[in-house]
């Protein structure tokens, strides 16, 4: 397992030769700094450092995460987590949130010492890193596994929608296989434990490349359980579950709709897909929060908002991205980016009042 997915980045950055195409397919060498990058020849690799200089440090790092990642599938990672000891509001960074872990070092200790992370360094075909590079490794995944409820909490604290005052309903818009393949029911309740005590949190996974699991279920008519996370999905574009779902009640009307970079920005087909639910989340006026992987992605995004006339809030770096450095397959020898580096946040348009409720849009 582990040598095919190492076998996907086993071509020369320079020159773009495969293995198969040498007179010894072995003759590839491996970047001795990075352990990440290969190349068929010496030549080759001289001619490719003063690139590769620039980014081996970084992306000696992704090489590790990608191996470690392995642990959130085995359950490894993450850790055991508790209920909150303080509110959103006062946690700015992920410092702030691993300062707020009880008994840290020892649950580190347990993943460190644990019997798949042996089996990981015994079959993954690369030295062994220090353990002080791997238990840095294993707090980048773990902030990996949380930035999408984080990204949700921080959302719902921005926009002032209370937990406690009643069931809260998200939607996550344009869902794909990067957020739903092998995803678990439990995987967000980590917003249950940042809201101690609610009335229910419901998030809806809304896309037409969902996949098939165990939150592949109906989204919820009525209100959910107090102090839990339900997570269901529904495989279709946004604006078409809106007409055939919600409008019909088979489905809560979101309090909050979320979008882990939904792309936009580069779509082909804006018209036929993301602009007929971008125009129902403005004309509806219901708070969004959009994350992306680049200040490139921001920007061509905030552009498109801005063309259709909405109500946009706020935008910058997201404090809780992902500190996992993910490495282009396609090009692997440049900067590697963080899941939800970025983000804006809008509601309605630029002419309607903040204040306008679904119920006044529907009566219009």
């Amino acid at each position: 397992m582990f040598q095919k997915m190492e076998d996907t980045y086993k071509f020369c950055v320079q020159c773009k030769k495969l293995p198969s195409r040498l007179p010894d397919p072995r003759a590839m060498r491996r970047c001795k700094r990075c352990q990440n990058i290969y190349y068929c020849s010496s030549e080759c690799q001289r001619e490719n450092w003063p690139i590769h200089k620039k980014f081996c440090r970084k992306l000696k790092v992704a090489a590790i995460d990608r191996l470690v990642e392995w642990l959130i599938f085995t359950g490894d990672i993450p850790f055991p987590t508790s209920p909150w000891t303080t509110s959103i509001t006062n946690i700015k960074t992920w410092e702030d949130w691993f300062a707020m872990q009880e008994s840290l070092e020892v649950k580190l200790d347990a993943i460190m010492a644990g019997r798949y992370m042996g089996i990981l360094w015994a079959n993954a075909g690369k030295p062994k890193p220090e353990n002080s590079e791997l238990r840095e490794s294993v707090k980048r995944l773990t902030t990996d596994f949380f930035t999408r409820p984080m990204t949700i909490g921080f959302a719902l604290n921005t926009f002032r929608v209370d937990p406690y005052g009643g069931p809260v309903t998200i939607h996550v818009v344009g869902a794909s296989h990067i957020e739903t393949l092998n995803i678990r029911a439990t995987d967000y309740d980590e917003l249950a434990k940042m809201f101690p005590g609610n009335q229910g949190l419901e998030v809806v996974m809304i896309g037409p490349e969902v996949v098939d699991g165990p939150v592949m279920r109906p989204p919820l008519t009525a209100y959910g359980p107090r102090g839990r996370v339900y997570v269901s999905g529904y495989k279709s574009l946004y604006h078409d579950f809106w007409e055939t779902v919600v409008e019909n009640e088979r489905a809560a009307r979101p309090d909050l709709v979320v979008g882990f970079h939904p792309g936009f920005h580069a779509s082909q087909g804006l018209t036929e897909g993301w602009l007929p639910t971008l125009l129902l989340l403005r004309d509806y006026n219901i708070p969004v929060l959009f994350t992306m992987y680049s200040e490139h992605e921001l920007k061509y995004s905030l552009q498109i908002l801005a063309e259709l006339d909405t109500r946009v809030l706020g935008s910058g770096q997201f404090p809780f991205c992902s500190q996992k450095l993910e490495q282009a397959q396609s090009d692997p020898n440049k900067h590697p980016v963080s899941s939800n580096a970025y983000y804006l946040f809008f509601r309605g348009a630029v002419w309607l009042d903040v204040e306008t409720s679904m119920v006044e849009l529907d009566e219009d």
